[in-house]
C-alpha cells in the first residue's frame, strides 16, 4: 500500500456566524475540478466547482447551499491562499485619456500598467453601517430578509432593470414576515402570496428592501492606483472573488 501524504490543517472564522471551521488545502483533484469548470466558460459550472471544492476541503460540517455569498467567497479565498499562495499579483491598465503628441486636439488611452501585490488573507467582508436585514413597515408589521446564496445570485442579477426578475429575487430572499401577533415564514407561504405582499408595500418601504441588497456585506479591497506613465491617480475597488486573481 502506498503511503498517504499528510496535509496541514488550517482554520477560518465564518464571517456571518463566527463559527470556526477547519479545512485542508485543495489538492490536484480539486484543481482539476476548477480548471475544467473555468475552461467550460460557464458561470454555473464555476459556481458548482467552487461549492464542490469547499465541500471536499472543509473538515467540519457546514451548509454550503444556504451560506450567503460573502461567506462562500471568504472560504474560497482562504482555500486559495492556503493551497497556492497567500499573495496574488494583479495588473491593471490605465484608461486615462492623454493628448496625442502630434495631434494636440485628439486623445488616446494612456496604456500604462500598474501592478499590485495583494495578500488574500487580509481580505475581509466590508460591512456597511447602514445595512440591516429587518425592514419595518410600521410599528407592528415588518419583514426580515435572508441573504441570497451563491446559486441564487448566479440565477439573478442584482443590477437587473427587469421588474419581474427583481421581484422574484426579493421574494426568494424573504425569510419571514411578522405582525403584532404572528410570524409568517416564507417557506410556508406561496410565491403568489409573497409577491402580493411585496407589491403592496409603500414605495419608501420598497426602497428599504432594495437598500438591503445594495448594502449587503461584500468582499472588496481598495487599491491606490497611480499610473507611472501619465501620473493619473484614483482609488479602484477590487470586488468579487474572480477579480482577486488577476
Amino acid at each position: 500500500m502506498l503511503p498517504k501524504i499528510d496535509v496541514p490543517i488550517h482554520e477560518l472564522v465564518l464571517p456571518s456566524t463566527g463559527q470556526t471551521l477547519r479545512f485542508r488545502p485543495f489538492l490536484v483533484k480539486e484543481e482539476k475540478i476548477l480548471l475544467m469548470a473555468t475552461e467550460a466558460d460557464d458561470a454555473k459550472d464555476v459556481v458548482k466547482a467552487i461549492q464542490q471544492i469547499i465541500r471536499n476541503c472543509m473538515l467540519d460540517e457546514v451548509d454550503i447551499e444556504n451560506l450567503p455569498l460573502y461567506d462562500i467567497e471568504f472560504m474560497f479565498l482562504n482555500l486559495r491562499a492556503r493551497s497556492v499562495s497567500e499573495i496574488v499579483d494583479l495588473k491593471y491598465n490605465c484608461f486615462n485619456q492623454v493628448p496625442i503628441e502630434d495631434k494636440p486636439d485628439e486623445t488616446k488611452q494612456c496604456g500604462g500598467q500598474v501592478s499590485f501585490k495583494m495578500d488574500l488573507l487580509e481580505i475581509r467582508p466590508v460591512i456597511n453601517p447602514d445595512h440591516t436585514n429587518k425592514i419595518e413597515v410600521n410599528e407592528k408589521l415588518g419583514l426580515v430578509m435572508k441573504y441570497p446564496n451563491f446559486e441564487l445570485l448566479n440565477s439573478f442579477n442584482l443590477e437587473t432593470k427587469d421588474h419581474e426578475k427583481l421581484m422574484d429575487m426579493i421574494v426568494s430572499c424573504i425569510d419571514y414576515i411578522y405582525d403584532a401577533d404572528n410570524v409568517f415564514y416564507a417557506k410556508d407561504s406561496s410565491k403568489k402570496e409573497l409577491l402580493e405582499f411585496v407589491e403592496g408595500l409603500p414605495s419608501q418601504i420598497f426602497g428599504k428592501v432594495q437598500k438591503f441588497f445594495e448594502t449587503m456585506p461584500k468582499l472588496k479591497k481598495d487599491l491606490d492606483f497611480k499610473c507611472p506613465k501619465c501620473g493619473y491617480h484614483e482609488t479602484i475597488t477590487v470586488e468579487g472573488v474572480q477579480n482577486f486573481f488577476g
